[in-house]
């Protein structure tokens, strides 16, 4: 296995994500992903679709580079609305595994005023660690 999950005794679990990853193996780096499709098309207009769409993206990037979801070390997310997200937290947890699985790397999430994209309700970087 190239990624172990470091967890520090005593801490409390972390639910969704990792406070580390410790890896070894070659270092990819994937851009923002935002909710279009390979078209540079948004197909969906809400949050939940955005995201799984950025998700499927990040995974179509490191899938190319030869890796897998496990592979994936730590997601940045930017979001244009909190109240969204919170509102939508069961959904955004069957749509995260719908993609990446039980999968959890190092997550950050940030608000933000607004993307680059207009239609963006989301944007999600990610690093991933792949086997040497």
């Amino acid at each position: 296995m190239s990624t172990m999950i470091i967890h520090p005794e005593g801490w409390k679990p972390a639910k969704g994500y990792a406070n580390g990853v410790l890896a070894e193996g070659r270092v990819l780096f994937v851009g923002g992903q935002i909710g279009w499709n390979a078209d540079q098309v948004f197909e969906a207009h809400d949050f939940i679709g955005q995201m799984t769409q950025a998700l499927q993206n990040i995974l179509d990037v490191v899938t190319a580079a030869g890796g897998k979801a496990e592979d994936i070390t730590r997601l940045t997310w930017y979001v244009t609305s909190k109240k969204e997200y919170v509102a939508h937290q069961a959904e955004v947890g069957r749509a995260y595994r719908s993609v990446l699985g039980y999968h959890f790397p190092a997550m950050t999430m940030v608000v933000v005023s607004e993307l680059v994209e207009d239609e963006a309700k989301v944007e999600i970087e990610a690093t991933a660690v792949l086997p040497a």
